[in-house]
């Protein structure tokens, strides 16, 4: 397709990023073409407000797909005609996911011969990692490559240098992504020559400087080819107005959508008798996809396939055109036929759908007016102006069992915009029942449109070849109910199932091999605390006057970690008194902000550091950068050490990088870390209990002979306890009063982002003068807060409790523990913390009575 055709299709009478630029200051400036090619979006995004929405690239703008393929086949023929044909022909084309996966596959086409690949956030079972990098700015930001070939990125034959490297992407904006990909696979394929190609260049100054001084660093040639080339000049502060902008027009538009509800809810009782005669019909068409061609770049593309491809268009166009009821082969001059239909894709699958597109652009004949765009898993900000890129938005839950868990996603531009038909386009793997539910994709779109038809193409399994060296394949996280009394959705457990070993020792025996230094106290469990009537009478009264504040712990930290870590941040529980937290901060997240927070539970062990393929695990299938480590409330900081300590080991031993060892806990008595939902000691009712709190799950075990070097840690689930287990009571009644403290949780955590929070340690100051003072002269003998007391209560052998003088209610169930143990409670003043208990610090078997109340020889 010509420019000026192009042209034609993508211009506009109010240029689309006009509301954005009038109200944040953003400029857009660069040849005459480009404001003809981009608009102005703005999303939920703490690393960048804005959007650039191209009109050309058939993702969140419907185009004409031949206009779409046009301009990625183009920019190929200009990267074929700076290789040669020689060298293009050994050329590989990768694309980055989400958004340029169709993009680079047509930009692969335009080379002719050239194998293609683009990157996934999808894990495929059985397909061996090859690489992998990460997109600073995205959404989503970890990217996997997933060939089936491993050899496809080596580029070259035996004896042959390795071939150039085509990088692709929508836009070329600071080069971060780029250089971050360069940089990973350089040093596993070293090559002399890449190309970067994108729709737009708008790199500064300072970018474009950078970028020479990479490649002079590698020793590599790096070529860039751009449609158009700008800038984007952002005032100062833009990000936090525009955060302020979408939260503004957000609030409005919740609220219209809340009364367009009551209304629709109004009409549908007043007709309740009658049908929805509006809804569109949903057809299935079998589109007889070629045997054994790819659905896309995912594992790779070869010309073979392209050609086997090429081949089937037209009759997989012909019935598509036949479903819809016309075809200018099928009925030509059929006046029910639709003459306005969209091509939606979904999320990474856009190449097949766009060539389906451009079939069906001739199979329909030029009296019909073919679009294309897909669905994303981006939120933006959608505005009915204009002057405004994105104008309306349909959300619809996650159809395809994402990796990271279930969430929004979302079609724009779609609604409202008078198509007759929608094709939906989805690969096998996303034709599941949340695609065909009530509020799935395929409901979402039928009210917007006279009929929806859904193609299916198989996704495609790939056969890798063995490799030697390849490392033992990653366990996959345990879920309820098969482990653990949890929801499966609420935690995946970062764990091995042990439930079948014996694994408990007495207490007495257990400190006695802990501290003459005989076993690790991992290396056992404690028998499993049984509570009285009266200790699970105390448990629920205590929960029930607790439950607002802790309520409102749980919504301040949840706020805080969305605020500085957002707006997807993955939580990771340190099991497993950080689990039942976890899971509430998840239910916080998506009950105020419709957030679907992935969870997994993780395994820190003192002295031992975290559990090693666990967090190999989490790097396999998110950001590192995303992760938040949580946990139930911090002592004297141990913990917080420990896990600092363990993710420098990690990195040092050449495990991925960019983990933050910062852990977020409900409280912070001891002034140990910056993200907290309270500094006070008070009763968390979940540190009054052991399992039957949390799941129904041990505390986390490591020894030798039951955890290997690519094991997670272990755990065992007491199923036989399910009797005793309020978990589920725990965190119903805690989120029940989530609306209750919304107002106070706003304000608490809006004065926290503006705080000094900066760890104090005041709590390991004052452990560190207990221990001296006690002559104990081991602070790990000394346990501070309610909860590490009631631990040292339920699992070790106590010495005796220092209790703040004037403490309350928080410490009745300490007071009860310590007298059913026969432990002596003192009463002291000038403590940082509601209670302290302390360890016996000379204990062997026989020190105690079986029930700690007589002291030998101490």
């Amino acid at each position: 397709m010509s420019e000026r055709a192009t042209r034609e299709e993508t211009v506009n009478v109010v240029w689309s990023g006009n509301w954005v630029a009038e109200r944040l200051g953003v400029a857009l400036e660069g040849d005459g073409e480009l404001r003809e090619l981009l608009g102005l979006a703005l999303r939920r995004n703490p690393k960048r407000a804005h959007l650039l929405v191209s009109n050309v690239l058939g993702k969140h703008v419907p185009q004409r797909p031949s206009v779409v393929y046009g301009a990625g086949y183009g920019l190929g023929e200009r990267v074929r005609e700076l290789l040669g044909e020689r060298e293009a022909r050994r050329a590989v084309v990768l694309g980055y996911a989400e958004t340029a996966t169709g993009l680079g596959h047509a930009v692969a086409d335009g080379l002719r011969d050239a194998p293609y690949l683009h990157s996934t956030r999808r894990p495929v079972a059985g397909a061996r990692q090859a690489g992998g990098f990460e997109e600073s700015h995205s959404h989503a930001t970890s990217h996997l490559l997933l060939p089936e070939d491993g050899e496809l990125l080596a580029g070259g034959g035996p004896g042959e240098d390795a071939s150039t490297l085509v990088l692709v992407d929508d836009e070329f904006s600071t080069g971060n992504t780029v250089l971050n990909t360069i940089r990973a696979l350089h040093a596993l394929h070293p090559r002399e020559r890449y190309v970067i190609v994108a729709l737009v260049d708008m790199r500064s100054a300072d970018d474009r400087d950078r970028l020479t001084a990479f490649a002079a660093e590698i020793g590599a040639r790096v070529d860039l080819v751009t449609r158009n080339t700008g800038t984007v000049t952002l005032p100062d502060g833009v990000l936090e107005r525009g955060q302020a902008l979408v939260a503004e027009q957000e609030a409005e538009q919740a609220e219209q959508a809340a009364q367009a509800e009551r209304v629709r809810q109004a009409e549908r009782s007043e007709r309740a008798h009658e049908t929805d005669e509006h809804a569109a019909p949903v057809t299935r068409v079998d589109l007889d996809w070629p045997a054994g061609v790819p659905d896309g770049g995912r594992h790779g593309f070869t010309p073979a396939h392209r050609e086997a491809l090429e081949a089937a268009l037209p009759a997989m166009a012909d019935r598509i055109a036949a479903a819809l009821g016309g075809g200018a082969r099928q009925s030509r001059g059929r006046a029910q036929s639709p003459r306005r239909v969209l091509v939606l894709g979904f999320e990474e699958l856009m190449y097949a759908p766009l060539r389906l597109g451009t079939a069906l652009e001739a199979a329909l004949g030029p009296d019909a007016e073919v679009r294309y765009s897909t669905t994303t898993r981006s939120p933006v900000l959608a505005v009915d102006d204009p002057g405004y890129a994105i104008r309306t938005r349909l959300v619809f839950p996650a159809h395809d069992d994402p990796a990271d868990g279930p969430g929004d996603r979302y079609a724009y531009n779609v609604a409202g915009a008078g198509f007759d038909a929608v094709v939906a386009v989805v690969d096998s793997t996303a034709d599941t029942p949340e695609l065909h539910a009530p509020e799935g994709l395929l409901a979402r779109l039928a009210p917007h449109t006279g009929q929806v038809l859904l193609a299916v193409v198989p996704s495609y399994t790939p056969t890798p070849v063995p490799h030697a060296q390849e490392s033992a394949v990653l366990p996959e996280p345990l879920r309820g109910p098969d482990f653990s009394s949890y929801a499966p959705e609420d935690v995946g457990w970062l764990l091995q199932d042990l439930s079948d070993t014996e694994l408990e020792a007495p207490t007495e025996e257990r400190e006695e091999a802990i501290q003459s230094g005989g076993a690790h106290y991992a290396e056992s469990l404690p028998v499993e605390y049984q509570p009285s009537a009266a200790y699970q009478a105390l448990f629920t009264a205590a929960l029930e006057t607790s439950a607002a504040r802790i309520a409102r712990a749980v919504g301040t930290v949840t706020e805080t970690v969305l605020a500085e870590r957002g707006p997807r941040p993955v939580l990771v529980s340190l099991a497993r008194a950080g689990t039942p937290v976890g899971v509430l901060m998840r239910r916080w997240a998506r009950h105020r902000h419709s957030l679907d927070l992935p969870h997994y539970a993780i395994s820190i062990v003192r002295g031992r550091g975290i559990d090693a393929t666990a967090l190999r695990w989490l790097a396999a299938h998110h950001d590192p950068a995303d992760v938040v480590f949580v946990d139930g409330w911090t002592g004297k900081g141990a913990i917080t050490r420990e896990l600092a300590a363990a993710i420098e080991e990690f990195e040092a031993a050449g495990g991925p990088a960019g983990f933050d060892p910062e852990i977020s806990v409900l409280a912070d008595p001891g002034g140990c870390v910056r993200t907290y939902g309270t500094r006070e000691d008070f009763l968390i009712p979940s540190a009054c209990l052991n399992s039957t709190v949390s799941g129904l799950i041990s505390r986390t075990v490591l020894r030798a002979d039951l955890v290997g070097p690519d094991d997670f840690h272990g755990g065992k689930f007491y199923r036989e306890l399910a009797d005793s287990d309020v978990s589920g009571l725990f965190l119903d009644t805690v989120a029940a009063r989530f609306d209750e403290v919304a107002g106070q949780v706003a304000d608490e955590a809006k004065e926290l982002l503006a705080a000094d929070r900066a760890p104090t340690w005041e709590g390991w100051a004052a452990v560190e003068r207990i221990s001296e003072e006690y002559g104990i002269h081991d602070v790990n003998l000394v346990k501070p807060g309610v909860g590490e007391t009631t631990r040292v209560l339920l699992r070790r052998v106590p010495w005796k409790i220092l209790a703040k003088r004037g403490a309350g209610a928080d410490l009745t169930h300490i007071r009860l523990l310590a007298e059913q143990r026969g432990v002596p409670v003192e009463e002291v003043d000038d403590l940082p913390y509601s209670c302290v208990g302390l360890i016996h610090p000379r204990f062997t078997r026989g020190a105690t009575g079986a029930d700690g109340k007589a002291v030998q020889g101490a």
